[in-house]
């Protein structure tokens, strides 16, 4: 399919709003638990976006679509991000956190495959350069981590792209009602984890942490997800999940604009590199049948 204005805006959302919510969560770390802080974050998104769509007459979801859609957040939130939290938590490095996303894409390309549609040629290419990029990218800084940390980044990069494609074949409501479904109930599990782990807040957040949070909540989660959401109802599973390799690039840019950072010409060159792998996924595909969708399942956002 053809790159139409709402595709390319929903791509551009998750490019650069995700990209910059690493430095938001950082922020917001300084404030509370790293799985609170999760939780409060998409409980709160999701049931801005139900009340929302309750207010504007939106069909309220069957039972089975509450199900489905809870598989789905948790597998993403709690599985994906929330494994992801704890493996900062654990001290792993940055480089290593960028090297796990990005196999992310791959892993996705695997399942979608396991329901029948199969990656072209171009899509794998550019999948593998983006992680050559990635590579590049981190090339020299420290890669070291712990076996738990390592594990849990694995275990996080599989829980993302088993449950967005997964998530294609289950009965899921339309629209944005899908993305406040699988957060709130997603937020909820990242709640419940941390009360088993016994996080809660000591000390009164700071200024600067509550508006890291405010953008996570309105920004990060009500835009970044959503868009996300409609992207895997919408284009190819490589395309969905590209994000992978231009969050580390916009990130790197913020930290440079913002944070002082240096960039030194290796990094310019994986940048490029990971750039041109995207361009290669980003190309429109000819005579490719869709994925049908489930049984009893409304059509996209």
């Amino acid at each position: 399919m053809r790159l139409n204005p709402r595709v390319l805006l929903a791509l551009l959302s998750v490019y650069l709003i995700w990209g910059s919510t690493y430095l938001a969560m950082r922020f917001a770390i300084e404030a509370m638990p790293p799985l609170l802080m999760a939780g409060v974050r998409y409980v709160c998104a999701g049931v801005l976006i139900f009340v929302f769509l309750c207010w504007r007459g939106h069909a309220l979801p069957t039972k089975r679509q509450w199900r489905d859609a809870g598989i789905v957040g948790t597998l993403l939130l709690l599985g994906g991000n929330g494994a992801v939290c704890l493996a900062l938590e654990r001290g792993v490095s940055s480089g290593m956190s960028a090297l796990v996303v990005g196999v992310t894409p791959l892993f996705a390309l695997v399942f979608a495959a396991c329901w029948g549609q199969r990656a072209s040629w171009r899509e794998w290419l550019g999948m593998l350069i983006g992680l050559v990029g990635l590579v590049l990218l981190n090339f020299g800084r420290e890669l070291s981590t712990s076996p738990v940390a390592g594990m849990l980044l694995v275990f996080a990069a599989l829980s993302w792209s088993f449950g967005s494609i997964w998530g294609k074949q289950l009965d899921l409501p339309s629209g944005f009602m899908a993305s406040a479904l699988e957060m709130m109930v997603g937020g909820l599990a990242l709640l419940l984890v941390a009360l088993l782990r016994g996080e809660a807040i000591t000390v009164l957040p700071a200024a600067k942490g509550l508006w890291a949070l405010a953008y996570l909540v309105f920004i990060g989660a009500i835009l970044g997800f959503s868009a996300y959401v409609y992207l895997l109802e919408t284009v190819r599973p490589a395309l969905a999940t590209s994000y992978a390799y231009v969050n580390p690039v916009v990130a790197v840019g913020l930290g440079v604009w913002l944070g002082g950072e240096q960039v030194d010409a290796m990094e310019l060159i994986a940048m490029a590199v990971i750039l041109a792998g995207v361009v290669l996924v980003c190309l429109p595909r000819r005579n490719v049948a869709p994925l049908p969708p489930p049984a009893g399942a409304e059509s996209g956002a």
